[in-house]
């Protein structure tokens, strides 16, 4: 019988699904405040954009601490670290629910995504080394499918709630479930694990790699291009295209829906054609959200605009993820982590940028304006990805217990060119 880790070929092993499950919890405590956000700031006395810290916190906390909680843990058991990270994260749920203080929150929300990017920066490596050479990027995929799964399940269902219960009763649902989530990966990965010996030094030494920075810059400027606009759709649903507040969970779930296919679309042409199919999306993504500023006066166009935003946007994600990773080599852990900060510094500029040109003169239509420049703006770091040339070479990830692997990858996937004469 194959290991919970061990690639079995044409599926994947079932340890990826059971990390696509914590990943859901965390995605939908990172993105529900976009529905609770009006009913936060009430009830904590704040703007409506003041309360949008709240995600700018918990994107902050991801930045500085993925990379700080993946060196720390470096040496921990993977499975110890899960663990403990999903009860912190349970813990910071807790803390925000009892308390009145606006700080208070914003302080539980950064502990809360510590522990996030701790869980992701682990997650991420045993996905790709448990999937193999040939399944990473899917792999990648189906983890970060539980992200975006958040966004059709999670968040709207959060967003439903919090109009019944107040925003207070998603958060003590995510603390319950995280604790339970901790006792199931606890009994669903491996008591005993196999770990070579991990060197500050090595994990550091593989971020010479300029190819690593055009990936990771990639993720920076599409996440904060769709995130710019997410984390202010809610007003602009409601304000500007007349959707009825109890609907907004509906336009929500069209995102989560949109999300969710980008992800399996990436994850699915990633490891054939990644730069073919991240420089489409991206440019695709600029496009549809350029067009939700005039189109958001609509409230069907304005939905089909937020379902495609969600499609093309989140297409580029897993490509990037995995190429980030695969260029690390051998020394993984560190990279991980850099490409969740990468992510949620997309997400921590973007909103806040966001929420500048929401109080300014472009009022509602400017975060779709903001987010439409920063998706543009990700075809530079693909395009000269692209054009780096197939004399620099990344390996793909081996398994941690393994002697490095000597696989190459090639510019306009993985994976390198045959020669030319």
């Amino acid at each position: 019988m194959p290991s919970a880790t061990g690639p079995v070929p044409g599926k994947l092993p079932f340890v990826v699904w059971v990390l696509a499950a914590g990943t859901f919890l965390m995605g939908t405590t990172e993105f529900v405040i976009a529905g609770l956000l009006p009913e936060m700031a009430a009830d904590l006395d704040v703007s409506v954009s003041h309360a949008g810290l709240l995600i700018t916190a918990f994107a902050v906390g991801m930045i500085v601490g993925g990379p700080t909680m993946a060196l720390a843990t470096l040496r921990l058991p993977q499975r110890h670290t899960l663990i403990g990270a999903l009860a912190v994260f349970a813990l910071g749920h807790v803390v925000a629910a009892l308390t009145t203080s606006f700080t208070v929150v914003l302080a539980a929300r950064v502990v809360t995504a510590l522990a996030t990017g701790a869980f992701w920066a682990v997650g991420f490596v045993i996905t790709t080394t448990a999937a193999g050479p040939h399944g990473a990027t899917r792999a990648v995929g189906v983890m970060m499918g539980g992200l975006t799964l958040a966004n059709v399940v999670g968040v709207p269902i959060g967003s439903f709630a919090g109009q019944f219960t107040g925003w207070r009763g998603p958060f003590w649902a995510l603390a319950v479930l995280a604790a339970l989530a901790a006792v199931f990966v606890g009994r669903f990965l491996p008591r005993v694990e196999q770990r070579a010996e991990v060197s500050v030094q090595a994990e550091v030494r593989a971020l010479r790699q300029g190819r690593l920075w055009l990936a990771l810059a990639a993720a920076v400027l599409i996440m904060g291009g769709v995130l710019a606009t997410y984390t202010y759709i809610t007003p602009l649903l409601t304000d500007r295209a007349g959707i009825a507040v109890s609907a907004v969970p509906l336009v929500l779930i069209a995102f989560g829906v949109g999300a969710l296919a980008g992800t399996a679309i990436g994850g699915r042409l990633g490891d054939r054609r990644p730069m073919v199919t991240t420089i489409t999306a991206a440019a695709a993504t600029a496009v549809i959200l350029l067009a939700l500023v005039p189109g958001s006066d609509s409230a069907v166009t304005a939905v089909v605009l937020v379902f495609l935003m969600a499609l093309t946007g989140f297409t580029v994600n897993p490509v990037v993820t995995s190429l980030a990773v695969r260029f690390a080599g051998d020394a993984p852990t560190l990279t991980s982590a850099l490409t969740t900060s990468a992510y949620n510094t997309g997400i921590a500029v973007g909103s806040a940028i966001a929420g500048r040109a929401l109080d300014s003169s472009l009022g509602l239509t400017g975060p779709a304006l903001v987010g439409a420049v920063s998706a543009a703006l990700t075809l530079l770091p693909l395009i000269a990805l692209t054009l780096s040339g197939t004399s620099h070479a990344g390996r793909i990830v081996a398994q941690r217990t393994a002697a490095p692997r000597p696989d190459r990858v090639r510019d306009d996937a993985t994976r390198p060119a045959p020669p030319r004469h």
